[in-house]
């Protein structure tokens, strides 16, 4: 019987003590939280209210058709930064030492399409803690059959246009998780190799409910109260979900997914034969580390080396930690992976996805 994958290197977790004292006395002698500050709290009412200002904008339909469009795509966009911002930090615990806050914080992510009880099994538990590892991590698994990122995925000839079709499928994130994944995983006797589901029976109303009150927001109502033809509120629907999704995607590829970084497989006892921290090390990747801009709309995410070794810590921080994080990894002689720049980023996942694409 196959047991639940272990990391079983435990002399070089040597690495994480270190890097976990070192940033403990940055923020004792700091004086500073590790939770929300004033320009986190800023972000947060930053965001939440363009994202309601958009949709105010476009349900009265007091602009024109194209105005509208264009804002029902910055809409999609805006939700993504809403989920990157402020949603994530809240389900990760990191966002303030309140759980009721997290708590609030994170129900947003139900009203904008997702399932914050699904996510927090397949992110926070299952991506987490096996971080590209094929048969455990699924978030790598984008489309069984049509995207191959692992050398071990059957090839096939479709494939070997990946690297083009693949920005497209990304596009598709949202629908495909708003009215078919959460379902799918929350129903799934496992997610991944290592996690049994079992969920408290409130958690199934709430799964129903929730998307029930998501399909009337953004579905129903604006059938009922914009002067639309169907096929013109479709058009807004897709283009809307598309951005989000396109903006979803890549943020995650681009951490994950590009050259520098590993995808794992387990030794023949279902192992990794390093440490958990060292893992993590191996298969993320920073991107665009300087960018304030991107930093600001990615919640951080474009540092996600720092958000995967403290996921507790809010992402407002990574900025002053990254520098105690790459300088201890180049100590201990492990990778520090990342990309100068989003477009270099963009560029290594392209020539990722075309070298899996291809036979070796």
């Amino acid at each position: 019987m196959q047991h639940s994958l272990k990391f079983i290197d435990q002399e070089k977790s040597r690495f994480l003590f270190t890097l976990k004292e070192r940033v403990e006395t940055y923020f004792n002698n700091s004086r500073l939280s590790r939770n929300a500050n004033k320009l986190m709290i800023f972000k947060t009412i930053l965001f939440i209210s363009l994202m309601l200002l958009l949709y105010a904008l476009i349900i009265t339909g007091i602009l024109p058709l194209l105005v509208q469009l264009l804002l029902a795509i910055l809409l999609g966009m805006t939700m993504a930064f809403v989920g990157f911002n402020v949603c994530h930090d809240a389900l990760h615990g990191a966002y303030s030492s309140n759980k009721r806050v997290n708590k609030g914080l994170g129900f947003i992510f139900n009203i904008i399409g997702a399932n914050a009880y699904v996510w927090n099994l397949t992110h926070n538990l299952v991506h987490h803690s096996y971080t590209n590892i094929v048969g455990h991590d699924e978030d790598i698994e984008i489309a069984p059959g049509l995207i191959r990122v692992s050398k071990t995925d059957k090839l096939n000839k479709l494939q070997r246009y990946q690297h083009i079709y693949a920005f497209f499928l990304y596009g598709l994130t949202t629908l495909s998780w708003f009215f078919k994944k959460d379902y799918l995983k929350f129903f799934q006797k496992n997610i991944g190799d290592s996690h049994t589901n079992k969920h408290p029976k409130i958690e199934y109303f709430n799964l129903f409910f929730y998307k029930i009150i998501y399909y009337a927001v953004f579905i129903v109502i604006p059938l009922l109260v914009m002067d639309l033809t169907w096929w013109q509120f479709l058009i807004g629907f897709l283009s809307m979900n598309f951005a989000e999704g396109l903006v979803l995607g890549l943020v995650f590829q681009l951490a994950h997914v590009v050259e520098d970084t590993e995808i794992i497989h387990p030794n023949e006892e279902n192992n990794i034969e390093e440490a958990w921290a060292v893992h993590q090390m191996k298969t993320t990747a920073n991107f665009a580390p300087k960018s304030k801009l991107a930093f600001f709309l990615c919640g951080g995410l474009n540092l996600q080396v720092e958000h995967h070794l403290f996921p507790k810590v809010c992402h407002i921080h990574y900025l002053k930690i990254s520098d105690i994080v790459k300088k201890t990894a180049l100590e201990f002689n492990l990778p520090y992976n990342e990309n100068r720049s989003f477009f270099s980023a963009l560029r290594s996942h392209y020539f990722f996805l075309k070298k899996l694409g291809r036979p070796a």
